[in-house]
């Protein structure tokens, strides 16, 4: 029997990017990247079909670690999750550098500058490495 899955998710206005661990809860492995409605209901997908242990959002914060106006819509945003999905406890982790993570590691995956810049893709990976953070700090 798999492991519940935990998922991370990195919240930008236009976009989600969601990533989930694989069977056996070690690696973050990229879901896509959505609108806030297709998300919430990725989410319910994935919790039906594999479960969910835990919501990991991305906490926006500036380079000194101060809050910015990020940070308050990343918060209203977990507390529609927490309407949907009650029973899922939730953490917020520190996204700051994911974005940047995402684009050096896409670059040096060899994939083209088109493919690199397609949208959502940024997306989907920053969530893989704020999963991944998560995973190598509580596991």
């Amino acid at each position: 029997m798999n492991k519940p899955r935990i998922c991370a998710l990195d919240y930008g206005t236009s976009r989600i990017g969601i990533a989930k661990t694989d069977p056996l809860g070690l690696f973050a492995q990229p879901v896509g990247t959505f609108n806030q409605e297709k998300a919430l209901k990725v989410l319910s997908d994935i919790e039906r079909t594999e479960g969910i242990s835990m919501l990991v959002i991305g906490h926006p914060k500036s380079q000194d670690g101060s809050l910015n106006r990020m940070t308050a819509i990343v918060e209203r945003f977990c507390e529609e999750l927490h309407k949907q999905f009650p029973h899922i406890p939730q953490t917020l982790l520190d996204e700051y550098g994911s974005s940047a993570k995402a684009r050096t590691t896409l670059a040096a995956s060899g994939l083209s500058r088109r493919k690199r810049a397609a949208k959502g893709r940024i997306d989907s990976a920053a969530a893989c490495i704020i999963l991944q953070r998560h995973l190598e700090t509580n596991v």
